[in-house]
């Protein structure tokens, strides 16, 4: 069966972007934080992905800027299998990117149950909320940033049950982060 992952940053008052959808706030230029991002992106895996996320996405990391940022997490950005659900989109113009239409929570416990690569939920706070209230995430990844912004969207607005987690690990780095792990109790 394979695993589906969340991996976002937060900040310390719980959200993982600004009321604006800024996330610039995430991303520090550190070279022990960028080596640990570099390495993440090394891995195998489908990401996933919901409209706005990927439209985000979509929008920077085929570009020249995202290769001369991050060269390796833009090659593998690129180069990974990806999936976007949505109701509304026509077409998926990022390279290697299915479009999954229909019923989400369906779609995803289909998915988990076929052979193949793990999936990793990047942003996509909306499809993080309704996995998790069908109970179809192994883990959750957190880097949590130390920064309070004092509004913006939360990755679990709207989940209709409590779900206690069990930490994994953590790991911090001297630019203040916390990279966090959590399973299902």
């Amino acid at each position: 069966m394979r695993k589906l992952t969340v991996f976002n940053s937060m900040s310390l008052d719980g959200f993982i972007a600004s009321g604006n959808g800024d996330m610039s706030w995430a991303h520090k230029q550190d070279e022990e934080w960028n080596s640990f991002v570099t390495a993440n992106a090394s891995g195998e895996g489908v990401l996933v992905f919901g409209r706005k996320t990927y439209d985000m996405m979509a929008g920077y990391w085929p570009t020249p800027m995202a290769s001369q940022n991050s060269p390796v997490v833009a090659k593998r950005m690129n180069e990974l299998h990806k999936m976007v659900f949505s109701r509304t989109m026509e077409k998926a113009s990022w390279q290697n990117t299915t479009l999954v239409k229909g019923d989400l929570v369906d779609n995803v416990k289909r998915l988990k149950e076929q052979a193949g690569a793990d999936m990793v939920v990047l942003g996509s706070a909306s499809i993080v909320a309704q996995l998790t209230d069908a109970r179809l995430i192994d883990e959750y990844q957190i880097a949590m940033c130390p920064i309070m912004l004092g509004g913006g969207k939360s990755m679990f607005v709207g989940i209709k049950q409590n779900l206690s987690l069990k930490l994994n690990g953590s790991r911090s780095f001297q630019n203040g982060n916390v990279f966090l792990t959590y399973q299902p109790a």
